[in-house]
């Protein structure tokens, strides 16, 4: 007569139960060994410029907190969704990190095509640093302030042209803004990238700027354009004597450009939290928070949820802008 082997069933019951909760503890083991190895810092824009030199620092910085390399990886394309959309499809593990900046959030509002979304594809890690836009304006225009460049804007035959990095950049939308608050009169041309603005700038081909501080800040030091303003809250520490934007009579004018640091969706908490720890450390550390200063901008410090609420409110603001606007993506 056969008899059940119930050492044998017990063993099976008891391997079952035990999944879920091997399952469970997998995540926090990893956390416990996590980084054993090197982490990828994804930079979705070209080597040599003002975000890559901050990501480079941050990097350096951080793989001395972590004890392991990490490598920065420059992805350019598309406005900074090749590198994005590279992230957002990686491995959850916490060693595909993306370095973003505003302009992820803006060409998301603008309706830029992805394959990834913002809010849904990414889990925030920290905010590490923020600052300003310049106002700018080329100099055969002789424009000394905000003041008159509204004047000159409210004149239909002006032929008033703004420049910016592309559709959907940080310097195109808050353009738009600023159009949208004072009634200007002003045209968009876009770019690929800051350096062409720049160069039809100075040329005086388009004769308004929303730069960023690196793009902008030789050509303000050798006084190539005019600096009529900075688009932030509070004055910059590089101009104390150059108002705001909302000083100079528009309201609630608050646009910085900023740079944080994201991994994909599903990423262990117990990662983002250490991560959280370690680059809010890396941005206060002296060689990062001077190569913040040097931009024009401040260090932050504050919990992933603090970037959270920075996606969701400006992703609110620019989709906003957009849809008055009625801009469309090429």
């Amino acid at each position: 007569m056969w008899k059940p082997n119930l050492s044998r069933r017990h063993s099976l019951a008891a391997l079952a139960l035990s999944i879920p909760l091997l399952a469970a503890l997998a995540p926090a083991q990893a956390a416990d060994d996590y980084p054993s190895h090197p982490i990828t810092l994804v930079v979705p824009f070209a080597a040599g410029g003002g975000t890559d030199s901050i990501a480079r620092d941050l990097a350096r910085t951080l793989a001395d907190r972590l004890g392991r390399s990490v490598v920065v990886e420059n992805r350019g394309g598309g406005g900074g969704a090749i590198g994005a959309g590279m992230v957002a499809n990686a491995r959850p593990d916490g060693y595909t990190l993306l370095f973003a900046t505003s302009t992820f959030v803006t060409n998301a509002a603008a309706g830029a095509a992805t394959n990834y979304d913002v809010q849904k594809s990414f889990a925030p890690i920290a905010l590490l640093g923020r600052g300003p836009l310049l106002v700018v304006t080329a100099k055969n225009l002789n424009l000394k302030s905000i003041a008159d460049l509204r004047q000159l804007a409210a004149k239909t035959d002006a032929n008033l042209n703004f420049c910016s990095a592309g559709n959907g950049s940080i310097n195109h939308l808050s353009g738009e803004l600023f159009k949208q608050k004072t009634d200007a009169q002003m045209t968009h041309v876009p770019y690929k990238g800051s350096g062409p603005a720049t160069v039809d700038l100075l040329a005086g081909r388009v004769q308004v700027f929303f730069a960023t501080v690196p793009t902008i800040l030789p050509q303000v030091k050798d006084h190539r354009v005019d600096l009529l303003a900075v688009t932030s809250k509070t004055r910059s520490p590089l101009f104390p004597d150059v108002p705001t934007v909302e000083e100079a009579g528009v309201p609630d004018f608050d646009i910085s450009t900023w740079w944080a640091v994201l991994a994909p969706a599903g990423t262990p908490q117990a990662i983002i939290d250490k991560l959280n720890k370690d680059v809010n450390a890396a941005a206060a550390d002296k060689i990062v928070a001077e190569r913040l200063t040097n931009e024009g901008a401040e260090a932050f410090s504050g919990p992933p949820e603090a970037l959270a609420k920075t996606l969701d409110s400006e992703l609110k603001l620019w989709r906003q802008v957009v849809q008055k606007s009625g801009i469309k993506m090429d």
